[in-house]
């Protein structure tokens, strides 16, 4: 794919999200459009103009307010940019709720999940069936959305879902939390493994159905793993960051993804890191978080 027409990112008012707005401006053509999308107002107008001013930006970049915990939100958008432009080419769905290690996990489930998990099924549903042929519908997520992450008795909830399925399972998880009986189940502590394993279980779910038509058409959808990205949402969580990429470098590897020339079948419907498919079944549960989360 040479340039993208119709671009969407969520969450890009700052961080990896605004990286990759900056990053898609710079190599679309100058009658492209990237919409900038997020929850304020102020935010989201403030970080459109200076995108568009910046010395590398070629394509058009409009500000959109969009929160995507409000479903009905993201099909209406996506209905209006099929009415005006017959559709969109690119879609990086990157919002993420911020949490802190000293806050608890469980009053802030609702959000989490909500606009980890909700969002990513409402984009998946609504942009899905507007995709033109030879885009691309990237879910950012990370390496603990493999299925290994989790426990044994929880992986058939996820493995060969469909979106449906999918869904249920997180809400009966988001049940579980609320009812104090997630542990007793067997979900982790951590908010996040959950949360990412539902997100990439979701992405092949949809994948699994249009696999053949969209390959066919060069039409990719995967779900990304950027790595460890030096943000102020993640730094509060690790002691040694020397790893850590800042936005603009780790959205190159996004990028490189949404600007392949052609679809690759061995990625297709996978979570992607730096160019590569990671195992489904791989990973461990990460013991070490969750106890830093217990009282």
């Amino acid at each position: 794919m040479n340039a993208s027409r119709i671009a969407l990112v969520t969450g890009a008012n700052q961080g990896l999200g605004r990286a990759l707005v900056e990053g898609l401006a710079a190599r679309t053509e100058p009658d492209g459009l990237v919409l900038l999308t997020g929850r304020d107002q102020r935010r989201v107008t403030d970080a459109a103009r200076e995108v568009a001013q910046l010395p590398g930006t070629r394509g058009r970049v409009q500000g959109r307010v969009l929160d995507v915990t409000d479903v009905d939100a993201i099909a209406q958008l996506a209905e209006e940019l099929r009415l005006k432009y017959g559709g969109v080419d690119v879609v990086i769905s990157n919002a993420v709720a911020r949490l802190l290690p000293g806050e608890s996990q469980a009053e802030r489930a609702d959000e989490l999940i909500d606009v980890s998990n909700t969002a990513t099924h409402a984009i998946l549903r609504s942009f899905g069936p507007v995709l033109r042929p030879g885009g691309r519908l990237l879910v950012v997520a990370s390496s603990l959305g493999t299925l290994g992450h989790l426990t044994p008795r929880l992986r058939h909830l996820f493995d060969g879902a469909d979106l449906d399925q999918v869904e249920y399972a997180v809400e009966s998880w988001r049940t579980a939390i609320h009812n104090n009986t997630a542990q007793e189940a067997g979900w982790p502590l951590w908010l996040n493994v959950p949360s990412k394993v539902a997100q990439v279980a979701a992405v092949r779910a949809v994948a699994a159905i249009r696999r053949e038509r969209d390959l066919t058409a060069g039409t990719l959808i995967a779900s990304v793993c950027p790595g460890m990205v030096d943000t102020a949402t993640s730094r509060p969580w690790f002691t040694d960051f020397s790893q850590a990429r800042p936005p603009s470098e780790a959205a190159r590897a996004v990028l490189d993804v949404v600007f392949a020339e052609h679809a690759d079948p061995a990625l297709y419907g996978e979570l992607i890191r730096f160019g590569k498919a990671l195992d489904w079944h791989g990973g461990t549960p990460p013991v070490e978080q969750d106890r830093m989360l217990k009282p």
